[in-house]
């Protein structure tokens, strides 16, 4: 399923995910239908010719905002995000045919995105500088991206010339999804705010590091 991965969807691109049904039969699978069902909604497809004689790959298509007068891809709602199951009704060259519902699983989960601003810079070694930053996630009912509220964000920090970033502070977003943060300015570096995401609804998120240059 998806190679895996959970299923997120923003508000404006189109999200196509394949799904795999593998099997065996003495004569060879032919084709399946997969039929995707989750909360409060579903996505079909019939007859997905199999490319082997062991797996049948089909491809989904689902978007918050489809074009005007299409009917592909799905337009989705708010609540059709969390946990999706997978059932498939594979047919044989000999005409056998056998029904596995719930073969699989996925998240179909709300995308979400950050912002960063590390200030002032540059900066004092030893004075305190302001990380701020807003978390928000895709409405599917309105077609934008609104504040995600209380819900715990990391704060991390990359030297100059390190690749690893070191959880510094944990903060949780406002009524509005905002971030903030005081710290020490110690050394170079940049600063950042990481969502993991939600085991259910909402995908993670990572904002792309601020430098800030501290001065002696």
């Amino acid at each position: 399923m998806n190679s895996g991965h959970d299923v997120i969807v923003g508000i404006t691109h189109n999200v196509v995910f394949p799904v795999t049904v593998t099997g065996s039969d003495d004569s060879g699978l032919s084709f399946a239908d997969v039929d995707l069902k989750g909360p409060h909604g579903g996505f079909y497809t019939t007859d997905a010719f199999c490319e082997t004689a062991t797996a049948c790959t089909t491809v989904f298509t689902a978007n918050a905002h489809p074009a005007p007068g299409s009917d592909d891809p799905v337009d989705l709602a708010n609540a059709n995000a969390g946990t999706w199951s997978v059932d498939a009704l594979v047919d044989a060259n000999d005409g056998d045919s056998v029904f596995a519902p719930g073969v699989g699983s996925f998240g179909l989960k709300r995308a979400a995105q950050l912002t960063v601003n590390a200030s002032p810079e540059p900066v004092a070694k030893g004075a305190r500088i302001t990380v701020t930053g807003k978390l928000v996630r895709a409405d599917w009912d309105t077609y934008r991206y609104a504040g995600y509220a209380g819900r715990g964000v990391k704060l991390q920090f990359r030297p100059k010339g390190s690749s690893t970033y070191t959880t510094v502070a944990t903060v949780k977003t406002s009524g509005t999804g905002t971030l903030r943060a005081t710290v020490k300015a110690v050394r170079d570096g940049y600063w950042r705010w990481k969502f993991t995401g939600t085991t259910t609804t909402t995908g993670p998120a990572t904002a792309a590091g601020d430098y800030v240059d501290v001065r002696p």
